[in-house]
């Protein structure tokens, strides 16, 4: 199977959940609901929620195409390492709008919402851990990856530690979870394939 067609079918996927992320956010116009003020600012935790898994969805976009354009081709585990992928991104719309319904009441039940929300990124984060050691350690990318492929796995899935740890940290206070993705989006939000620049280079005549 071609890079391509993967690509292809997970950029629909993501472009799909991403899309659902807004459908929790609303606003009444029945005024015992109270003003759009009011409404906006009690619902503080949908538009932190939306605002931070629309990053996250958003990262995973970006680092899914710079990990395929690692890809020279494909195999069947990797496409169910893929598929693995996404069943946990197609959970984020779900578990994000949880999340925020119970913030605000707080309670057993927040606690709980934190824990489903972090599972939802730390499956992702093991997708994604998988899909690179797969194709570093098997020879799948395009040139010979530069460096400690250990080193190189172990940068890239570090969320598969971080994400369940948030998630314990967060249940003594849940709001910190936000805080927390929020900074861990902003770190995969920088190249976390360095070797595929060097490569690059390293493929320069002279």
């Amino acid at each position: 199977m071609s890079t391509g067609r993967l690509e292809a079918f997970s950029d629909g996927v993501l472009a799909v959940a991403i899309t659902l992320l807004v459908l929790d956010l609303k606003a009444s116009t029945d005024r015992a609901a109270g003003s759009l003020a009011h409404q906006l600012g009690h619902d503080w935790a949908s538009f932190a929620a939306y605002a931070v898994s629309f990053l996250v969805i958003g990262t995973i976009w970006v680092n899914h195409n710079a990990l395929f354009a690692l890809a020279a081709r494909v195999d069947r585990v990797l496409m169910f390492y893929n598929l693995l992928l996404l069943l946990f991104v197609t959970t984020i719309p779900f578990t994000t709008s949880t999340y925020a319904s119970f913030l605000r009441h707080g309670g057993s039940d927040a606690r709980v919402a934190v824990l489903v929300y972090g599972a939802s990124n730390t499956g992702m984060a093991v997708g994604f851990t998988l899909i690179l050691a797969r194709l570093v350690r098997h020879n799948m990318t395009i040139r010979p990856v530069t460096g400690n492929p250990r080193s190189v796995i172990a940068r890239f899935g570090l969320g598969v530690l971080l994400y369940p740890l948030v998630s314990l940290i967060s249940l003594a206070w849940p709001p910190l979870m936000l805080i927390i993705y929020l900074l861990l989006a902003v770190y995969y939000m920088f190249e976390q394939t360095p070797f595929l620049r060097t490569q690059g280079a390293s493929a320069e005549p002279g």
